[in-house]
């Protein structure tokens, strides 16, 4: 079978070497599209694949109608919502991520930026401690355990709001079960955010809940900027002086946001979430596991669509 990667944001030599390795080992071709300038590019490579490794590249039905034999995606990371699942489903195509594998980078890179914000993005003047302070787990699944784990160790109390807490542990874990999601929202000094991008969550996070946020707190997206109604956060930050809001993706409106609220406003140059060289290894070699599992024995273990 002939395994494609596919990255205009390529993965470190390491990871690639690695999964050339297992792939030859398992008896595969693989090819390699790096740093492609154009999606006619892509359609030209994908056309004989028939398996196919992406990290933020995006896979339109475009593409899968340009890719004949394909019969396995699968997205290096958590998030999945650059899959077009639909196509893939029409056309009998395994569509998987690889959870976990990036999840303690983005758990590091949320703690970091609780501490920036809480010191006032490293400007003069008096800043605050993470300890002591609650923090907020909007979601508990592999990174926001690790957060809590992080936070934990910093002395910060712990709440979380899951839809079906049996499913966790979350006394067990030390962490507080917030009953509703605006329990969740009235007791976090600092709410972070880990909730996927869906037809369900895509601007959930708007002025309702935000508006309970407790004196001072500041939400902190490691997640995907489209949970979050921009428009009404505006309008909280603009009523509320107190608030902060820092995010691995900027706003559509970020400029105009730090021209109004300054340091309370921040965000990564590019989404920076998985970018370690640990994460980028990890989440390279599951994939081609994924891959070569799912030829071997048909696993589809972490198929995300139907």
């Amino acid at each position: 079978m002939k395994i494609l990667i596919a990255t205009e944001k390529p993965f470190a030599k390491v990871a690639v070497d690695g999964i050339a390795s297992l792939v030859k080992e398992a008896g595969h071709t693989l090819a390699l599209l790096e740093k492609y300038t154009s999606v006619e590019q892509l359609y030209e490579a994908v056309s004989d694949a028939d398996a196919l490794i992406v990290r933020s590249d995006k896979v339109t039905k475009e593409v899968i109608d340009a890719a004949k034999n394909l019969k396995i995606v699968v997205r290096a990371g958590a998030g999945y919502d650059n899959l077009d699942l639909e196509a893939c489903s029409q056309r009998a195509i395994v569509a998987m991520n690889t959870p976990g594998q990036n999840s303690n980078a983005v758990a590091e890179l949320a703690i970091g930026m609780m501490i920036y914000m809480a010191r006032n993005t490293f400007t003069p003047g008096t800043g605050s401690e993470l300890k002591g302070k609650r923090i907020g787990l909007h979601a508990y699944g592999h990174i926001g355990s690790l957060v809590a784990k992080l936070a934990k160790g910093f002395g910060m109390e712990v709440y979380a709001y899951v839809r079906d807490p049996k499913k966790y542990h979350l006394e067990e874990d030390g962490v507080h079960t917030a009953l509703s999601v605006e329990e969740l929202y009235e007791n976090s000094d600092f709410l972070s955010l880990h909730i996927p991008a869906t037809a369900q969550t895509k601007g959930f996070i708007g002025k309702t809940l935000l508006e309970k946020l407790p004196k001072g707190a500041c939400i902190i997206n490691t997640a995907r900027k489209e949970v979050i109604n921009e428009p009404e956060l505006i309008e909280v930050l603009e009523k509320r002086p107190d608030l902060k809001y820092a995010t691995d993706i900027a706003t559509e409106n970020h400029s105009t946001m730090v021209e109004k609220f300054g340091n309370r406003v921040f965000a990564t140059p590019k989404k920076m979430g998985a970018q370690t060289s640990e994460a980028n290894i990890n989440a390279g070699l599951a994939s081609a596991e994924q891959i070569i599992n799912f030829f071997k024995s048909g696993d589809r273990t972490f198929q995300v669509n139907k």
